[in-house]
């Protein structure tokens, strides 16, 4: 079978969340945080990189460690997390990394050579007089930034701000000098939080996090996480830090607001947070995001949709595959492991958006591993207790009259398999109680063509599923 393009592009031990992905010398390089299988709390991990050929974006390459947590100066016993980052290239060619720690209100900057090499800390984002960003009186805190560098300037976006907090305004852009870190024009507010959106075309999507610019011609897309968390909106201005109108959600971590294949109302996956960017790679446009796995908000990996621009340059919203960059269906035959559904539900569960590691009991299903953080173990479906579902999109089917699985549990009844979320059974699959992973397996024609499929257990007990097989 050819290398494909799949959801999430990284391996499934590995958790960055934050992506925002860029285009240097030929291979795109996405920057994220690093989360931690069965991590307490966001952002664990030191800054790691991935890289893969603007040509094959299945082939991704680890780089490595390119940051310590206990690098920046305000950090050097690590307690303190390093949160989402991003990085441009200055006017001088070097790489600029900006961040800012969990538990402070400056954004930090280090600087490297290469895209992907050792970054070294650099300073802090500060005003002339050499007071930091965000330690000025009237100073609003600073949080994931988002970065963008033209000629001798780089325009920077900050902000976090929650529902009824009347004390954050909204997303703030300051402008930098050549130097990367000297401001040259004062942060200003370029979209509303809640508490200030009335009529303003923002309401029910006002800004929460997750900054992100672009510029495609002549008009800028600030793609930014939204109050209802599970959504990346955008919207879009002619100039850098003003003007900026609402135009729509580009991708829900739950397929929210979709309404192609289920009601727009019904998740598809577990939501949260949301983060992430888009990047033009050959010609396509992809936006960046991450879901959430293990049960929790501490152990999310990114994933790629492909995204289309309309004449009048707004983007459609996308919803969530399993072929991800594949650039269509991925090959409707042999193994695939179940950690890349693309949906994930119970039959008569709501939104299950909740408070970090409301998800940790077995009443929902959930995309995990054995062993611990940095073993490079192959991710799993656990959890699937009656009515449990795990859909995988999409595959070009042809021939297909036999369906394989391996499951383990203390489970005992069937997987039916569908090729819609509320469709006819096309076949069961029974499983029993077992200790180890079993296959099972049964006659089960699947029509020829593009092709989603589901995988329901029914019965008693909690199954894991491992994969599937389509012969």
């Amino acid at each position: 079978m050819k290398k494909q393009g799949l959801n999430p592009y990284l391996p499934s031990w590995e958790y960055i969340p934050d992506g925002e992905p860029h285009v240097y010398h030929d291979r795109v390089y996405v920057y994220g945080s690093h989360d931690r299988f069965n991590g307490h709390v966001f952002c664990l991990n030191d800054y790691v990189c991935w890289s893969a050929p603007v040509d094959d974006l299945a082939d991704w390459r680890y780089e490595g460690v390119i940051y310590r947590i206990t690098d920046d100066p305000l950090n050097p016993d690590g307690r303190m997390c390093l949160y989402a980052p991003d990085v441009t290239q200055g006017s001088d060619g070097r790489y600029y990394l900006y961040y800012v720690l969990d538990k402070v209100s400056v954004v930090s900057v280090a600087v490297c050579d290469t895209p992907a090499g050792k970054y070294e800390f650099y300073g802090y984002v500060q005003y002339p007089d050499g007071t930091r960003l965000g330690e000025r009186e009237g100073d609003q805190p600073q949080f994931d930034p988002g970065v963008l560098t033209e000629g001798d300037r780089t325009y920077l976006y900050t902000g976090f701000c929650a529902i009824g907090d009347k004390s954050r305004m909204g997303p703030m852009a300051t402008v930098l000098g050549p130097d990367m870190l000297t401001i040259l024009e004062e942060p200003v507010f370029i979209a509303p939080s809640e508490p200030y959106s009335q009529g303003s075309g923002y309401e029910g999507h006002e800004f929460f996090e997750a900054p992100s610019i672009r510029k495609i011609g002549d008009t800028y897309y600030f793609i930014y996480s939204s109050v209802v968390m599970h959504e990346l909106c955008y919207a879009t201005s002619k100039h850098p830090i003003r003007g900026f109108v609402y135009q729509g959600v580009i991708i829900s971590n739950n397929d929210l607001h979709i309404d192609t294949y289920k009601p727009s109302d019904k998740p598809m996956y577990y939501g949260g947070n949301n983060h992430g960017g888009i990047v033009e790679i050959r010609g396509q446009w992809y936006i960046f995001y991450h879901r959430h796995t293990n049960g929790t908000s501490f152990s999310r990996q990114g994933c790629i949709e492909p995204i289309a621009f309309l004449e009048d340059g707004t983007i459609p919203q996308v919803e969530m595959t399993s072929c991800g960059a594949n650039g269509g269906p991925l090959i409707g035959r042999g193994e695939y492991p179940a950690y890349l559904a693309c949906n994930l539900f119970c039959q008569d569960e709501a939104v299950y958006t909740g408070t970090h590691g409301a998800w940790m009991d077995g009443r929902f299903p959930k995309i995990t591993q054995d062993g611990k953080d940095g073993d490079e173990e192959i991710g799993y479906v656990a959890n699937m207790r009656d009515s449990a579902t795990a859909g995988f999109k999409y595959f070009d089917c042809q021939g297909i009259r036999q369906v394989k699985i391996k499951v383990r549990g203390y489970c005992r009844g069937y997987f039916a398999v569908k090729t819609a979320w509320d469709g006819p059974e096309l076949g069961r699959i029974p499983v029993d109680f077992t200790n180890v992973w079993t296959e099972y397996s049964a006659d089960i024609v699947i029509p020829d063509g593009k092709q989603a499929l589901y995988f329901m257990y029914v019965g008693m007990g909690n199954a894991s599923l491992a994969s599937f097989t389509l012969n």
